[in-house]
Formats: C-alpha cells, structure tokens, sequence
C-alpha cells in the first residue's frame, strides 16, 4: 500500500467544509484519560534542584548570542529539547492580575515544591497539577487517587518558572471563553449513551495512537527530537512516538478534504524563527477540544544554546472567541540522551478491562 507523502496514518477523506532527568515510567494512556509576544531569553538559575527562568529582553540577547547555522545555512535546531516547565497553562485565580512572581513568591513557592518533592506520592508533580497543589487551588484533583501516584524517583525535575501561565495572550493568561455551538458539542459529548462496542469507540489516546500534536503537556515524556534537513523538519514527540514531518520547501498544502490526526503542517523559516502552520485535522483529533476547522502556528526561535522558545497560537472560531497562544522555553537536553520508545500498547491492560466490563453490563440489561 503507497501512502502519499506529507500524509500520515490517520488519513480520513471527509466532505469539503464550507469555508536529563526524564520520565522513565510508560504508564498506558487508559490510565492517563482523566498574540503576539516580545521573543524572550529564557536564563535558567539551578537552586535546591529546582529551577528559576527569568525573562531578559530579546536586544540583550541578540548583542550576546548569535544562532547557529546547519550546512545550507538555517538556523540550528536540532537536538533533544525538554518541556519540564511548572508553569501551569492558565493563570491561577491565585496569581490573578499578576503576570511573573515576586522573589519572595517563588521562593515559597519553590520550598513547598520540594517538600511535596521528598513526600511519597508525588505523582502530582505532573502537567499542571504542581502548581495547582502547591496553592491548594480547590479545583485540584488527584492525578490517580484510586490506585496511587508515582513517587518522585520516577519523576523528571520540574522547573519552577516566575512567570504564572503559559498562555501569554489573551493577557489574562486564561483560556477564552467557548462558543455556544463548542458548549453544544461538549455537552452532547458528556451525555452520549451507550457502552463502548469495540477499541474504536474510545478516544485515540486511550487506544494508544496519539495524544495529539502540539502537545502541550509538562513533565511526562514531554522530550522532543528535532532534525532537519533542506527541505524537511521533523519534530519526534516522545509521548507515544509521534513524528511530525513537515514540509519547508514550499510545496502546497493537501486539499481540504484530507483530514489527519495531526492535521497537515507546512513550514517556512522567517529570520531566525521555524515558523509551522496547520490545519486540515480529523474530527477525532486530540487537540484540547478544538474543532476539525482549528488552525494551529507554531513558532521555534532558538534563543541561546540551551534554550528554543516554543510559541503555539490556536485559533479556532467554532470552539474559542477569540485566538490563544502560549509560550514555552523547551530547554536543551545533555549530550548523549535519547529519546527513548514510548512503550503503552505492550501494558494497555485497562483496554481489555473497559471493554469486558461494557460487555459485562450489556448482558446485564445495563
């Protein structure tokens, strides 16, 4: 079977619309389902095992560091670059109005980490839910109460940044709010009924497919692998082996009726920016509850030796009001690491579990 290029395994035809220290557990994804910026350079100050990013204005850097260049003279992006931020997505309520923290603040902030750092369930170290328990925000939950966390020995280091969300615009750092019509849909989603007839009724995480791309999660195998080429970058996802290649050579985009998991990307280098756009997604991407009409930018600007500042912009008119975007520094790895193998299928045993329980309530009458 031949497989266009540019066009990955989860191609769906559907009608035209009208227009380190890394994580060395695998846990399986069933157990997992639970605009414009000033460029920054991104210093990271090392203290008590945790780290401290502050934002220097980008003049400073550019008089101090020049990108360097691969053989056909683009920037150099290549190498294993980690999102271990503790930064949470949105800006908590406790940080309201107030966009990077005090000294004073970090510093508390950073002695409570390391507390729940030495404690022995210290699964909460992961994505957003550090920052979250260190609060005591009341929408807090256990990543996995019923069975347990990981404890630290398992965890990558978080590093504890000054600034108090990743989203940068809107200003608020929040989310937008949704539309009628995304409301619509999630809620249609919540009260579907019915049991799972077979693996395809689940989401493609559960089945170990894809978490979706971008990924934004920090803190669980959240490595990427850049490599390029003239003509190509390919961006490896750690997180269940999703790669991306993309397209810098200014072919054309695929018709509109080619829908993908990861959607279709093209790129173009503008100065010193990797600048990647997307659209085309399937209905059954996982792209934090956008719609197959999303369009997503990404912008990679290395900043320093050590440091790629990772900027990603969603704009979806049929799920947001209005366009978000976020900014990461994804932070280079030690020479000789690896992106290892993202084991799930091989100890997805809560799939044969779901299933067997659906068919167990169905002879139920249930």
């Amino acid at each position: 079977m031949t497989q266009e290029p540019g066009v990955d395994a989860g191609v769906v035809r559907e009608e035209p619309m009208n227009r380190r220290n890394r994580t060395t557990s695998r846990r399986p994804a069933t157990a997992m389902a639970a605009a414009a910026t000033i460029p920054l350079l991104v210093v990271l100050v090392v203290a008590a095992g945790w780290g401290l990013v502050l934002p220097v204005p980008a003049a400073a850097q550019e008089a101090a560091w020049t990108a360097p260049r691969t053989a056909d003279g683009q920037p150099d992006l290549q190498g294993i670059w980690s999102n271990n931020t503790a930064t949470p997505l949105e800006r908590p309520e406790a940080f309201a109005g107030k966009d990077a923290l005090t000294e004073e603040e970090l510093a508390e902030l950073r002695a409570r980490a390391a507390e729940l750092r030495d404690s022995e369930q210290a699964g909460n170290l992961l994505g957003d839910l550090l920052v979250q328990q260190l609060l005591d925000d009341p929408n807090f939950q256990e990543f996995d109460a019923g069975t347990g966390n990981y404890n630290s020995f398992w965890l990558v280091e978080r590093e504890l940044d000054a600034r108090t969300s990743l989203i940068v615009d809107p200003p608020d750092g929040r989310l937008p709010p949704m539309t009628e019509a995304a409301l619509a849909r999630f809620a249609a989603r919540a009260g579907a009924p019915g049991h799972p007839a077979g693996p395809e009724s689940l989401p493609l995480n559960e089945r170990c497919i894809t978490f979706g791309a971008p990924n934004l999660l920090a803190g669980y195998n959240s490595y990427f692998q850049i490599l390029q080429t003239p003509d190509h970058v390919v961006v490896l996802q750690e997180l269940i082996h999703d790669a991306r290649v993309i397209p810098v050579d200014q072919r054309p985009s695929l018709d509109e009726t080619i829908r993908q998991w990861h959607g279709d990307s093209r790129g173009r280098w503008e100065g010193d920016s990797l600048v990647v756009e997307t659209a085309n997604y399937s209905s059954t991407a996982s792209l934090y509850g956008a719609s197959r009409h999303s369009r997503v930018t990404e912008r990679f600007t290395r900043v320093d030796a050590d440091t790629v500042e990772y900027v990603v912009t969603y704009d979806d008119p049929e799920t947001w009001v209005q366009p978000w975007t976020v900014m990461i520094p994804l932070k280079k790895s030690a020479p000789g690491d690896a992106v290892y193998e993202y084991a799930c299928h091989e100890g997805n045993y809560a799939m044969e579990g779901i299933l067997a329980g659906a068919r167990k309530l169905e002879a139920e009458g249930r």
